[in-house]
């Protein structure tokens, strides 16, 4: 798709993760619940596209509070159903995310699990260098 310059503000909310996404390409209020583990994991999103993020960020802003920005320079490909991110994060480093996604749930948990575990092997990511938590959180805790 290309390369896009994403900065996500996460605001504070009581549950799962609520982040405005400010891009070239996509700009998107994603809400998502994710467990931090390292490998694969399933996120429950709720996706919802954006044309005029300053008067929405305004707003979120006054009514939740800033938690954190993440500022990065993303290169976004896909192959199918699989979406992959070249992340280089500001103040973390480089990062690739792997994403199966599931859209109308007929392709089921096991096979995107599947997919996800090729793409780790093809790209000869080790367990070892799999991060538990979102940037958000690495961000926050200096780690």
């Amino acid at each position: 798709m290309g390369q896009d310059h994403q900065v996500d503000t996460y605001f504070k909310v009581p549950n799962g993760r609520l982040k405005l996404r400010e891009g070239n390409i996509e700009n998107n209020l994603i809400h998502y619940h994710r467990g931090n583990q390292a490998g694969p994991k399933r996120s429950e999103v709720t996706l919802h596209a954006v044309s005029n993020t300053s008067s929405l960020k305004a707003t979120l802003e006054a009514g939740n509070g800033i938690l954190t920005i993440v500022d990065k320079l993303r290169e976004i490909y896909f192959i199918d159903n699989v979406k992959f991110h070249i992340d280089e994060v500001k103040s973390l480093g480089t990062f690739i995310e792997i994403e199966a996604i599931d859209l109308d749930g007929t392709l089921g948990e096991i096979k995107i699990r599947k997919q996800c575990e090729h793409y780790l092997q093809a790209f000869d990511i080790k367990d070892e260098n799999l991060i538990e938590v979102s940037y958000s959180d690495m961000l926050l805790t200096g780690k």
